[in-house]
């Protein structure tokens, strides 16, 4: 079980869309380079994400791309089913033939079971996160970095204090 690339550069695009997109389309141009994304890659996987209907095209220029849905209405687990990343943690993708052909007989291995819970439990938990859960912490991140920023501007613009001797 692992998340690959595909899922996680998705994610990722869909944040940077949703975080953009209310001046307007946003091209795939600019996530890719705002996320060091390649731009081919991204073309693959905004096919995918609009065949699900969770974003629109504009054609022509001023075009790009934006949320087909409201981003509190996406979760990170249709970001991820919509561009075909699989999500299994069983060694028979679920299903239940994982004894087939070692002991003679098929069916279930000793630990169908756990891997099968940890599938529900991971799709669950994709399915509570909201595109727009991603969004609002990255702008608080965002804010916080800022704020950091300009405090520190401030102190190196106070001036020295002798310390008397």
């Amino acid at each position: 079980m692992r998340l690959t690339t595909k899922g996680r550069f998705a994610v990722t695009a869909m944040i940077d869309l949703a975080l953009r997109q209310q001046s307007g389309p946003v091209t795939l141009a600019a996530i890719s380079q705002r996320e060091n994304i390649s731009l081919s890659y991204l073309e693959q996987l905004f096919g995918k994400l609009r065949r699900h209907e969770l974003v629109e095209s504009v054609r022509g220029p001023g075009g790009g791309y934006s949320l087909a849905r409201l981003a509190r209405n996406i979760t990170v687990a249709d970001i991820i089913f919509a561009v075909d990343e699989p999500l299994d943690a069983t060694s028979c993708g679920g299903k239940e033939d994982c004894n087939v052909g070692r002991i003679g007989s098929s069916g279930k291995c000793m630990t169908h079971e756990l891997w099968s819970t940890l599938n529900r439990k991971m799709i669950d938990y994709l399915d509570s996160v909201s595109l727009q859960d991603l969004v609002d912490q990255q702008r608080m991140r965002l804010l916080r970095e800022a704020s950091q920023a300009q405090a520190e501007i401030r102190l190196n613009r106070m001036p020295a204090t002798s310390v008397p001797a």
